[in-house]
């Protein structure tokens, strides 16, 4: 299969990765959800005209001439309006936030006001609608509010209970597993042997799920063992029906013992992808096997990494029937030069901050190869380098936010 770019690669991921069915959730547990139906104002917000700020309404003809003595006849405050009229020469003491009675077409500020007994002493003329937010200003009954395929947000949260969404249609979660393979790799608590490190990317990955509000199963580090690695396989992929993704690392290049991706072609996965013209992670591999999808990710930290935030974060996000899968996209200046590979688009991580000139600006990390995470670990973006073509010092580049 040939090397494909990584434009094609996007397009094969999208093409190719099912939305899941829809479920209803309450709202306490829909943050991070995507929903799967359009929200609606069910009411004028605000439902009735409200006072900006505490004071005395009015109405404004009759203090056009200010300062004016006016009669208070009564009071209103959040929660318990004044169901009078206002009418000439009437004034109602009002709080903010609370229904401008009937008649008042304004508002005066308490500190441009002095009362005595049952009157008060209007300072300073208002203009109509002064100092009152009008029903239906901020969004009108029937109005569309949030759409399907929106990620719900902390931010989003007091909108759907204030139109009354005690329950929400969201799409289902991926089921999603973590493996990682590899004869060298020992858990995070041991002590690594000659020849030997610990297996960071199981958690890496986990941890990069969990900022996108998905759970996941690290499952038992393999070695490098065909029969192992299809027998577990198949218990997790192929014993029941339900719709998961896999997530591998290690096994997907051409070494005598990088068996992933032969043992996914030998139990019958279609294979979307397995090369891809993207330094670092080329030999990343999108298949599908049964009802779940599978990616096959290089087994250095950094390739996973990318490829992860490249691929895998906008399938999770398809199959949640996200519209918005893409990283955020932006322009920086780069600081120093930054070489490109020879034979492949690279895109690797990078810091982007602000300079003293208020401009966005990449600096390079410095690394020593795909395994580097101490290097990645500093890291904030992504930069797209083109085949062959260096950026030069003061140039402008793409970067992708790792946020």
């Amino acid at each position: 299969m040939d090397m494909i770019p990584i434009t094609e690669a996007l397009k094969l991921i999208d093409e190719n990765t099912p939305t899941l069915p829809i479920e209803l959730v309450s709202i306490d547990e829909a943050l991070g959800r995507i929903l799967a139906e359009e929200i609606f104002a069910d009411m004028d917000l605000p439902p009735f005209d409200r006072s900006q700020m505490d004071g005395f309404a009015v109405r404004s003809v009759d203090v056009a001439s200010a300062p004016v003595r006016l009669r208070v006849i009564g009071e209103s405050i959040a929660g318990k309006g004044f169901d009078g009229e206002v009418k000439e020469g009437e004034a109602v003491k009002i709080m903010t936030g609370a229904r401008v009675p009937i008649g008042a077409d304004a508002v005066q500020k308490i500190e441009l006001a002095k009362t005595e007994d049952e009157f008060v002493e209007i300072l300073k003329s208002v203009e109509p609608q002064e100092n009152i937010v009008l029903q239906g200003e901020e969004i009108k009954k029937g109005t569309s509010v949030f759409c399907i395929g929106e990620q719900v947000t902390e931010r989003m949260i007091p909108t759907l209970a204030s139109f009354g969404y005690k329950q929400i249609k969201v799409y289902q979660r991926p089921i999603v597993l973590i493996l990682s393979t590899g004869s060298e790799l020992v858990e995070i608590d041991k002590k690594p042997m000659r020849d030997e490190i610990r297996n960071s990317n199981s958690i890496m990955l986990y941890s990069f799920l969990k900022k996108i509000g998905i759970e996941a199963e690290i499952l038992p580090n393999l070695p490098d063992d065909k029969d192992a690695l299809a027998d577990l396989i198949a218990e997790k992929i192929l014993s029941d029906d339900k719709q998961k993704l896999l997530i591998t690392t290690g096994g997907v290049s051409v070494g005598d013992y990088d068996f992933t991706k032969t043992i996914f072609k030998q139990m019958g996965a279609r294979i979307f992808f397995e090369r891809v013209f993207l330094k670092p992670g080329k030999p990343t591999v999108f298949a599908k096997l049964d009802q779940s999808l599978i990616f096959g990710l290089p087994g250095n930290p950094v390739s996973a990494a990318v490829t992860f935030y490249l691929f895998v974060r906008r399938a999770l996000l398809r199959m949640q029937g996200a519209v918005n899968v893409e990283l955020r996209k932006g322009f920086a200046v780069v600081k120093e030069r930054l070489k490109a590979a020879r034979d492949r688009d690279a895109v690797l991580p990078v810091f982007v901050s602000t300079d003293e000139r208020g401009r966005l600006v990449v600096e390079s990390l410095k690394f020593a190869g795909s395994s580097n995470f101490i290097a990645f670990a500093r890291s904030n973006a992504l930069v797209h380098i083109p085949v062959k073509r260096d950026l030069e010092r003061e140039e402008i580049a793409q970067v992708w936010f790792l946020d």
